[in-house]
């Protein structure tokens, strides 16, 4: 059997692996190189092929006999295919993020693009821009002539696109621009794929523009590399059952809900059922505070008890594949909410009133449950993906949310 993989510096979040066992019937492996052992690995490897990714997409160039149109235009290789010549070099990303422009419905043609990014993954970008026939692309640079103070200067952009770092794990909630600052904005764009949801997506969603995220220009660069590896062509309705059940595995479950509604119990036989591993907000507030929740409040009251939440919930938030039960009164705060909708699907657990356990919960015994509730049921509401009753046997909620996270 042939072998393939893919070479990079540093590859331990990679999901590439994952992918082509998806793909296709090929060994893949990652192969972690450092710069000054690049020369050594290109001409040594017995692999038949190979994806690469950065800081070597420009690196490999010299050592192609052979270059793909969309390589030679782009001007970097994420692709390499050993033949009888030597590497043929393709780029993958080209076709990548040219199928996200179209599942978005998103049409570039006369628009006028605010392009974020200078680095390697622009490039591939502005290639589809240009060939999509977008009108003005304006390339923004920290230090160019566009750049991130003079933005105001191109408040008439029609498509915003992020082809940087910006709002990457572990930086997330860092953006490029805010989408509400272009009144004629009719599409945003995001290269970056963890968490689903950047702070720049996010905004545009809240907005109603249409927008996509990076997810599925991976798995599609993914597919077309693929394709070169095994020999034959792949349909492309694999790139959207990939992403589905990609975005399944990369989402954490969110349980949010009344004090005592059982999130901890659910959650926990929940992660259980899944093989995920499962955190309590309220447990690693205690941690992080050394002292229990009533002293928490007894100390710093409810402002110092939420600011805490926060900070935990920002840390959670970032995870992948988690199951996340969180405080009662976390919908308390809205900016808990992008913390936890980046990377998750958010389940509302109700339990009747009379039915919820006040031991250990401050504002529970302080307030009662009926006044607690109508305060936030509309947070509630807004914050959820799912809602499900937790009245019955444990096992029927758990039974619920399997269901829909499948």
């Amino acid at each position: 059997m042939d072998k393939f993989g893919l070479l990079g510096r540093t590859l331990g979040h990679s999901w590439s692996p994952q992918l082509h066992a998806a793909l296709a019937d090929y060994e893949y492996k990652l192969y972690e190189t450092q710069p000054e052992d690049l020369d050594r690995f290109l001409r040594s490897t017995p692999l038949a092929g190979m994806n690469v990714t950065i800081p070597y997409k420009k690196a490999v160039v010299p050592y192609c006999t052979a270059l793909s149109d969309a390589a030679r235009r782009v001007g970097s290789v994420n692709t390499l295919v050993r033949t009888a010549d030597g590497w043929r070099g393709d780029n993958t990303d080209y076709a990548g993020f040219r199928y996200i422009v179209r599942a978005a419905g998103i049409d570039p043609a006369g628009k006028k693009v605010l392009l974020f990014g200078t680095g390697g993954a622009s490039l591939a970008v502005k290639a589809v821009l240009e060939d999509l026939g977008a009108g003005e692309i304006v390339s923004v640079s920290r230090k160019g002539e566009n750049n991130y103070d003079n933005l105001y200067l191109h408040r008439d952009a029609q498509l915003l696109v992020n082809a940087t770092p910006l709002g990457m794990v572990p930086d997330t909630g860092s953006l490029p621009a805010h989408p509400g600052d272009f009144p004629r904005c009719e599409g945003v764009l995001d290269v970056v794929y963890n968490p689903q949801r950047t702070a720049f997506l996010m905004e545009a969603e809240t907005l109603g523009i249409p927008c996509a995220g990076g997810l599925g220009m991976l798995v599609a660069q993914a597919k077309y590399s693929a394709e070169q590896f095994c020999g034959h062509s792949i349909p492309d309705g694999r790139i959207e059952e990939i992403m589905s059940t990609l975005s399944h595995q990369m989402s954490n479950i969110v349980l949010i809900g009344m004090p005592g509604c059982g999130k901890t119990t659910v959650g926990r036989a929940l992660a259980a059922r899944l093989g995920r591993p499962f955190w309590d907000a309220d447990t690693e507030i205690e941690k992080e505070a050394g002292m229990p929740i009533p002293e928490i409040f007894a100390a710093e009251g409810e402002a110092g008890f939420r600011a805490r939440e926060t900070a935990v919930l920002a840390r959670l938030g970032k995870l992948s594949g988690a199951v996340i039960a969180t405080g009662g009164g976390c919908v308390t705060r809205r900016s808990n909410y992008p913390l936890l909708h980046q990377n998750g699907f958010i389940v509302l657990l109700l339990r009747d009133l009379d039915k919820l356990a006040k031991k250990g919960r401050p504002l529970s015994l302080a307030t009662p449950a009926r006044t607690l509730y109508e305060q936030r049921r509309e947070k509630y509401a807004a914050f959820a993906d799912l809602t499900v009753d937790n009245n019955g046997p444990r096992q029927a909620a758990i039974d619920t949310i399997w269901e829909a996270v499948q």
